[in-house]
């Protein structure tokens, strides 16, 4: 379905006159929900670290990539009619973490940084003290709705975990990563409550990465023979879901993805690499092959929509955060680039009449679009401005140290120079994409963002995103529009 903007002319406030741009084969249309009763589906894509300034940074790539200038540029969320601000922090924390932003969004309630889906009162790491908040997927499964998740990390790791998994540590994905006094306890780790999930009949389809962490240490990875499972225990959690799940199908690499029956019935699990998948600029050169995000956007969504009581499906672009955290802008943006076409497909296969997209981001992180380059100067260059006449510049304008500068920086990171001293990039080609931006203060590892980040929506319901939201309020728009999430299974 070919995706195409069309615009609107509508009267706003006082009079004003504005355009409103639609999006996704056809019309979009602000007025869609009322008429239709509520949402039958409800998408929730997230961008991880996805901040604003990543946004823009992304959409001028994006347009720079197909011949333009790029500023004029829209991803294709940017086009839907609804928009607000959802403030990030955890109870505990200024600038926050995936696991306690997560959390706010799936049980509308905001947590402590490093817990999953517990309350802010669970101190981090006593798993006794653990009191668990019930989480969207948890009610989609009780009001007998399909459900899915999608990822490019491990299916354990803080963002997808935060929908099933109640923990008192984000970083117990497997029992080889609990510690002593947790084991004691009797804590479980991560992929075991994914296995052991007791709502419903559980996930339809999940794919992402993370084999490792459902396998046994002594059991070598097929893909990796060289690597092994992490588990402690000597549980093949994989096999147990598969008895656990009759007609469940597992699949761990292209040629499986490829061959499944997306209309068949029963639920399938595909776990894509023994950690994260590749970034999508590297996902060309994985040994056993992998699905792109928004390839396994489009076949769970296919394996959804059979269910005529309606799904829930979470999307998740998780790797925009590992590039930025790595202070690498390139496959920062073009990660962002691939979740914006995952965004695109569950737009194509969905009707605004009965589905409700929401996209957004769990935090920000400290990526800066400075200097004054000129209209269309490439966003992953060095900046070029304009003389007093308006004209381009022949060169790159020089810092007070007498070098070129790029437009796109980090306020940290790993792109601090040591001896704080910059390096001359005249030679270098700074839209590589191995190449570090500047990191403005020394860490290993550069740190999310703390500033609002953008929440996109359409469909049945999206008229409760406007203004500034506490982000635990994400929840409510997301439960409010479908009737089946309501405990309202009558109106069907």
């Amino acid at each position: 379905m070919r995706f195409e903007v069309v615009w609107r002319r509508v009267i706003g406030p006082a009079g004003l006159t504005v355009l409103l741009a639609g999006c996704g084969g056809g019309e979009v249309r602000d007025e869609t929900p009322a008429a239709t009763g509520g949402a039958r589906n409800v998408i929730l894509l997230i961008g991880d670290g996805m901040g604003v300034s990543t946004v823009t940074a992304a959409r001028i790539l994006a347009g720079q990539l197909a011949g333009g200038s790029g500023e004029e540029n829209l991803l294709s969320f940017e086009r839907f009619p609804h928009v607000a601000l959802a403030k990030t922090y955890n109870t505990d924390m200024q600038v926050p973490d995936s696991a306690g932003t997560m959390s706010a969004m799936v049980t509308g309630r905001k947590t402590r940084a490093g817990v999953l889906s517990v309350a802010p009162e669970t101190p981090r790491g006593d798993c006794r003290m653990a009191q668990p908040m019930t989480t969207i997927l948890e009610a989609a499964e009780q009001a007998g709705m399909a459900t899915g998740l999608v990822t490019t990390t491990r299916i354990t790791h803080a963002t997808p975990a935060a929908l099933y998994a109640h923990a008192a540590d984000r970083n117990w994905e497997d029992d080889a990563a609990l510690p002593a006094a947790a084991r004691d306890a009797g804590c479980a780790d991560i992929a075991r409550q994914w296995v052991e999930f007791p709502a419903g009949d559980g996930p339809d389809v999940v794919f992402g990465g993370g084999r490792a962490q459902f396998q046994s240490k002594i059991v070598a990875d097929p893909e990796y023979p060289e690597y092994n499972g992490r588990r402690l225990d000597g549980r093949d959690l994989i096999h147990e879901w598969q008895k656990r799940r009759p007609g469940s199908r597992y699949v761990w690499n292209r040629a499986n993805f490829e061959q499944l029956d997306l209309t068949a019935p029963g639920p399938i699990l595909g776990l894509f690499e023994p950690s994260h998948l590749h970034y999508e600029h590297d996902r060309g050169g994985d040994r056993a092959g992998e699905p792109s995000l928004s390839e396994m956007t489009r076949a769970a969504i296919a394996h959804l929509t059979a269910d005529p009581d309606g799904f829930f499906l979470m999307v998740e672009g998780g790797r925009i955060d590992h590039a930025h955290h790595d202070g690498n802008a390139y496959r920062a943006l073009t990660e962002t680039i691939e979740f914006s076409r995952a965004v695109e497909v569950a737009l194509a296969m969905t009707s605004r009449d009965d589905t409700l997209i929401v996209v957004t981001a769990d935090h920000s992180h400290v990526l800066a679009i400075a200097g004054y380059p000129a209209r269309g100067n490439p966003i992953l260059g060095k900046v070029v401005g304009i003389d007093g006449r308006g004209a381009r510049q022949a060169a790159p304008a020089p810092a007070a140290d007498g070098k070129p500068y790029t437009t796109l920086a980090y306020a940290n990171g790993p792109g601090y120079t040591a001896g704080g001293e910059r390096p001359d990039l005249s030679a270098i080609d700074t839209a590589d994409p191995d190449y570090r931006p500047l990191g403005g203060v020394p860490l290993a590892a550069e740190t999310h963002g703390g500033e609002d980040v953008a929440v996109y929506a359409i469909g049945p319901g999206a008229e409760a995103v406007h203004g500034v939201l506490e982000q635990n309020r994400i929840f409510d728009v997301l439960v409010d529009a479908a009737p089946r999430l309501r405990g309202d299974h009558g109106t069907e």
